[in-house]
């Protein structure tokens, strides 16, 4: 079971706040092209896919086929991209095949089942093709953004999956090498702008602190944000498994 339970309003919230401008995305452009090395004809599986961000950019940047897969119906409702499926990360709604990668994007922390995960990953790819992971992951915060003006919200990454936690489901099912690197992204142009777009619903560490927390948090972010300037840097991590 997710962390969340994303209904309409947490899929417009995360719409609003959540979708990256594609200029901000140049290092995740290239760090996914390194591993996934794209052709003509490849296949790509965006699990979890939400709003279809993601989807929609991998194919205008590497002209792959993307099948993307959504388990909130609410997401769904919200996503333009096609082809869209219904469905769990433990149970993908796939035969056998043989895509050439899979790209997973800040959704490991809603499987309750990570081997059964990676268990169906290894059902679905073909030998070789890389699972490409972007994630928060305990311990591993101190560049991203979010934790520093809600610092509370730490305890709830805590409880996300750790990094030895996702490279060892995935080895037990046949992805023995594994590579992580951070990749930057443009977040937003200014701490200001951050401040305006900052929306509790569209970020699970925020739903899960108290409204005295968020409140505290929102206060120090639009107070430092009076005297930020320059863009918002964060950086995620690339789990890399094959």
């Amino acid at each position: 079971m997710a962390l969340i339970s994303y209904d309409d309003t947490d899929a417009a919230a995360f719409a609003a706040s959540r979708e990256l401008a594609r200029s901000g995305l140049k290092r995740w452009r290239y760090a996914v092209q390194q591993h996934l090395r794209p052709r003509t004809g490849s296949t790509l599986l965006d699990v979890g896919a939400g709003t279809g961000a993601w989807a929609h950019a991998f194919t205008d940047w590497y002209g792959v086929r993307v099948l993307a897969v959504e388990p909130a119906a609410a997401m769904r409702d919200r996503c333009a991209h096609r082809p869209l499926l219904a469905g769990d990360a433990t149970a993908l709604p796939l035969a056998t095949s043989g895509f050439d990668g899979a790209w997973l994007s800040t959704m490991v922390h809603h499987v309750a089942d990570l081997d059964a995960m990676a268990r169906e990953l290894r059902r679905v790819l073909r030998p070789g093709a890389p699972v490409l992971i972007r994630s928060p992951f305990p311990g591993r915060h101190q560049r991203i953004t979010l934790f520093h003006w809600f610092p509370e919200a730490v305890r709830v990454l805590e409880t996300y999956p750790s990094l030895a936690r996702v490279r060892a489901a995935f080895a037990d099912a046949g992805f023995p090498v594994s590579t992580v690197e951070p990749v930057a992204q443009i977040t937003a142009g200014s701490l200001a702008e951050c401040a305006d777009r900052m929306d509790r619903r569209a970020h699970t560490p925020l739903q899960l602190i108290t409204d005295a927390e968020y409140a505290a948090g929102m206060a120090r972010l639009r107070a430092a944000a009076d005297s930020a300037h320059g863009p918002v840097v964060d950086h995620l991590d690339l789990l890399v498994l094959r």
